[in-house]
């Protein structure tokens, strides 16, 4: 498969032309990339309104996807998470648009709901089980449809989420499409599935719209990522290009663009492959560790997620433990350790991980211990109203009855406890105290 970005930035560099053009370091500079560095030079194209070598290089990542189109993003999948929402608001009637979502929303939906004047109804879970988990069932989605006095603009679930866990999205879909309610999927944990045999992409299960955080799980810069609109959605692509300008930055950055570029010879030649067997290398690896002792969570292919419930220790106590063995994790908390794999490991990589945990002393497991319920809030302002308000940052202890601002967390992984607008209670409160929050953004009282 072509690389064509990559193609011409490479040119471009090889020639030794006189930069009197932005970036300032001229091709030159500390980090060794610079000479790769460019902007929408002469023949470089236009991420937002491409006909040269952009466009002929997503048509590249289309054919791969199996999508209708799939864009490039350099600004991450918040970037495409707001150009998403931004395609619902347009399609929605002259009234405030709602989306009904999983509240396991990652901050970046908060913010554009809060961009756009979107409002948010909540589907929670039937079993608190971890702020980042929010699996629905399609049963639950059809219920809260038919309750629904007016339905949703759209239906937005995560998957997977933060700690693996992977949603039934060919039913949830086929709930959404009966109702004709579009379903949209923050897929950014997820790129990679579309090479799965079956595949397990949401677009390939009936999803009308996701998002991928390439970089997240294939070879590619920090930044990159996808949105994928499927063929059953109706979006020109004028449409689509124009939701993305509208938060996106007139710079973006080439470097990540020709990373996906080249990520798209890379998926082409063998990636599938290469997936499978480092599948089956994860499998393996945690079968070692459950005779062990720890026992991974069933969750999606290129995780392992440590629950201190069964293997005795908390996640922050494996984190500090495996740094010393010279690994670091994707995220540790004091109920759960995520590992995230790729092929890009190396067997090396996976065997530190195995002597690592065979040095760990057995403990009895903690149990059925799961945190705080989670409370169902009352909204007082818009998400949209509360964002923009005058606020004040207080004591998360000393917030009961106020009203939140902008959500206060960490990335990762960025989800909220309390959304902007909600009414604080004592519930949220000794939620935010499990997960560490001490303080939180509230509306300044009037």
């Amino acid at each position: 498969m072509k690389t064509p970005i990559a193609d011409f930035v490479s040119e471009y560099a090889s020639k030794q032309i006189s930069r009197l053009h932005v970036p300032g370091h001229k091709g030159k500079g500390l980090l060794g990339c610079e000479r790769l560095d460019i902007t929408e030079i002469c023949g470089a194209d236009v991420l937002y309104s491409p006909e040269g070598i952009i466009s002929e290089s997503e048509s590249n990542a289309t054919a791969l996807f199996g999508t209708r189109h799939t864009y490039y993003s350099a600004e991450g999948s918040s970037l495409a998470i707001k150009a998403m929402l931004a395609l619902i608001k347009k399609k929605a009637p002259a009234r405030r648009a709602r989306v009904l979502a999983a509240r396991n929303v990652h901050k970046a939906f908060v913010y554009a709901c809060a961009l756009l004047d979107i409002d948010a109804d909540w589907l929670f879970p039937a079993t608190s089980s971890h702020l980042c988990a929010c699996k629905i069932a399609p049963e639950q989605l059809d219920e809260a449809l038919k309750a629904a006095k007016i339905l949703p603009d759209a239906v937005y679930i995560t998957s997977p989420d933060y700690l693996g866990s992977v949603s039934d999205i060919s039913g949830l879909s086929s709930v959404c499409h009966k109702h004709g309610v579009p379903l949209l999927v923050d897929n950014a944990h997820g790129a990679y599935l579309a090479f799965t045999e079956p595949s397990m992409h949401p677009i390939a299960l009936g999803a009308d719209m996701c998002c991928d955080s390439a970089h997240k799980t294939l070879p590619v810069l920090t930044g990159g990522a996808y949105l994928h609109i499927s063929n059953a959605y109706e979006a020109s692509e004028d449409e689509v290009r124009s939701a993305l300008a509208l938060f996106a930055s007139t710079s973006p950055s080439y470097l990540i663009l020709q990373s996906l570029d080249l990520c798209n010879a890379y998926l082409s030649d063998g990636y599938a492959q290469r997936l499978s067997e480092c599948i089956k290398k994860l499998s393996a690896l945690s079968e070692r560790l459950a005779s062990l002792g720890f026992e991974s969570e069933q969750t999606e292919p290129l995780k392992l997620v440590f629950s201190a419930e069964t293997c005795g220790y908390s996640g922050d106590e494996l984190a500090e433990h495996l740094r010393k063995c010279k690994i670091e994790p994707e995220f540790a908390d004091r109920d759960c350790l995520v590992l995230m794999a790729t092929p890009e490991n190396t067997d090396e990589d996976l065997e530190r991980v195995y002597k690592a945990f065979a040095i760990l002393k057995k403990r009895s497991v903690r149990g059925n211990s799961l945190p705080p319920s989670f409370p169902r809030p009352t909204r007082a302002l818009s998400i949209r109203e509360a964002v923009f308000a005058s606020s004040e940052t207080v004591e998360a202890e000393k917030a009961e009855g106020r009203i939140c601002a902008s959500p206060t967390v960490s990335c990762p992984p960025a989800v909220p406890v309390v959304m902007s607008g909600e009414v604080i209670s004592r519930e949220a409160i000794e939620l935010m105290r499990y997960y560490g929050t001490q303080r939180v953004e509230v509306v300044k009282n009037t």
